[in-house]
């Protein structure tokens, strides 16, 4: 039996809700972002979650979240960049779907993060050191992890979100066999 939703996991700036959306609505499923499903939850953003119960806290809800969302279908979900980083939602992530892993260099996601925080979407630090560093000191942590956790691997750092959809797309429908 094939798998029924494909995860999008990578780092901030990778672009798994951007093209999370537009892969959803090419294969007609739904959409999933699981810090908006935990900010909706908690009733706080993101940076409030770490800042009132610490990244421990938020963690618990990423595996709750993971948990929830094992008994979907038809679903392309995009789980937060640290997701798959902690071993019980890896494992959790892995029964849930195919694991997509959206890459790019550190240079190209932190050029991304400073796009987003213009646009006032505010994400916490994750080392003390934040910036650039922080993100180069982090992916050397995650890359492996992804690697291992991933079915498939997308290099986003040239093509459109709309042609990693549909390369994505095609992906699938070649390697399911439930699709269609």
């Amino acid at each position: 039996m094939g798998s029924v939703n494909l995860i999008l996991v990578g780092y901030r700036g990778s672009g798994k809700t951007t093209v999370g959306e537009l892969l959803a609505k090419r294969l007609g499923w739904h959409f999933v972002d699981t810090d908006a499903l935990i900010s909706r939850k908690a009733g706080k953003s993101i940076p409030e979650i770490f800042a009132t119960e610490g990244e421990d806290g938020f963690r618990k809800r990423e595996r709750e979240a993971c948990d929830q969302l094992r008994k979907s279908k038809n679903q392309v979900i995009a789980f937060g960049g640290g997701t798959i980083v902690d071993p019980e939602s890896r494992a959790i992530v892995k029964r849930v779907g195919k694991v997509v892993w959206l890459r790019a260099p550190a240079a190209v996601l932190w050029r991304r993060i400073q796009a987003d925080a213009a646009r006032g979407v505010k994400r916490p630090n994750l080392t003390p050191v934040g910036g650039l560093d922080e993100v180069e000191a982090v992916l050397r942590q995650r890359e492996p992890i992804y690697e291992t956790a991933a079915a498939h691997i997308v290099d986003t750092t040239t093509d459109s979100p709309e042609q990693i959809a549909e390369a994505l797309e095609m992906w699938y429908r070649a390697n399911d066999s439930e699709a269609g």
